[in-house]
């Protein structure tokens, strides 16, 4: 499993990384890039990371869900272009019973919003577009490329 890429998300393939025969319980969050933005029609999205920063602080994010609730974890998200409907982020986990299962898929989407230093550059259908920095929900300036 890669914590970022370009390729499409396949949700399909984040639950069954979590599946384990001695868990009866399994979640799964997917994150879609939606038609409207602050009532401003959206056509498409673009992800960029600061790369390696975004691994680490993903891989961490990952380990803690495993240790608070004892889960089988994935975390994915993608950079790049990604189009209206298509997942960005697929998070999914797995643990004995469903009450862990649903808390470490949360604290996985949640924290990784939160935490991980990703951006987003909205395209509207009327021509404008704004940087996104997605931990602190504000317009930013445009990232500087690191990889």
């Amino acid at each position: 499993m890669r914590a970022l890429t370009s390729d499409p998300l396949d949700p399909g393939a984040a639950l069954a990384a979590v599946g384990a025969p001695e868990h009866g319980g399994a979640a799964m969050f997917v994150g879609t890039t939606r038609r409207e933005a602050d009532r401003r029609e959206v056509t498409i999205i673009e992800y960029e990371a600061h790369a390696d920063l975004a691994r680490q602080e993903i891989d961490r994010i990952c380990g803690e869900a495993r240790s608070r609730h004892g889960a089988a974890v994935f975390a994915q998200h993608r950079l790049g272009s990604v189009g209206i409907g298509e997942p960005s982020v697929v998070v999914a986990a797995s643990a004995p019973h469903r009450p862990e299962a649903f808390q470490a898929c949360r604290y996985l989407i949640d924290e990784i919003k939160r935490r991980v230093p990703i951006w987003k550059r909205i395209h509207y259908a009327d021509g404008g577009c704004e940087w996104i920095d997605g931990t602190t929900r504000r317009p930013a300036g445009r990232p500087v490329r690191t990889s």
